[in-house]
């Protein structure tokens, strides 16, 4: 379907675009030092399942709404601004709250977790958009199907999401469980993590297609 050389390209090219500093890293950095190494590696798994939704959308056509429909880019802008601030208004709500709590406990916690990293990745239009300009350089409709290559090139860079941002998730864990035993670290942390996805949703608000 692909040759070598276009799959290593695409390799090279998803790697530098995953690294680039953006609000997912900043999510994931956040709840990793907030709440520790298994919460960095449930928000990473959130984020990077989030990126499925957008690679079937693409692949399917669907993400063309977004760039097309004014009225339902600003719908679905909507919803992850509204999810942003929700975050942001339980950081505040809970900023006396040890941050500690629950973080060893498996179950509702960590699903939590994979849920926040999903929702902030799948109602954020930009990654639709993304998906949809990205993944097309590099289809070759004389390979074959356009929407099956396109699911291919996506759960390859799903992959490398999900080895990127786990090593990234369970590194900022590391660093939080040391910063977490010193006093007043999380009345800090989390009005750090509320002004953050506050910043994010106003920054979400303001995008334009």
């Amino acid at each position: 379907m692909f040759s070598l050389s276009a799959v290593l390209l695409f390799i090279t090219s998803s790697i530098v675009l995953i690294l680039a500093p953006g609000p997912d890293i900043v999510f994931l950095i956040t709840q990793g030092i907030a709440k520790g190494k298994k919460a960095g590696i449930f928000t990473s798994i959130g984020l990077t399942l989030g990126n499925s939704v957008h690679t079937l959308a693409a692949a399917l056509g669907l993400s063309v709404i977004f760039k097309t429909s004014e009225v339902a880019f600003v719908l679905f802008k909507t919803c992850g601004v509204l999810y942003l601030f929700y975050l942001a208004y339980k950081a505040i709500k809970h900023r006396n709250d040890p941050l500690t709590a629950g973080v060893d406990k498996q179950g509702p916690h960590h699903r939590g977790l994979l849920l926040r990293g999903f929702y902030m990745n799948v109602f954020n239009p930009k990654v639709a958009l993304f998906f949809l300009a990205f993944l097309p350089q590099f289809v070759n409709s004389e390979f074959g199907s356009v929407p099956l290559q396109m699911i291919f090139l996506g759960l390859i860079f799903m992959g490398l999401v999900a080895l990127i941002f786990g090593f990234i998730g369970y590194s900022a864990g590391s660093l939080g469980n040391w910063i977490l035993k010193k006093p007043g670290f999380s009345k800090v942390m989390n009005i750090v993590s509320a002004t953050i996805f506050g910043a994010l949703g106003f920054k979400l608000l303001t995008s334009t297609r």
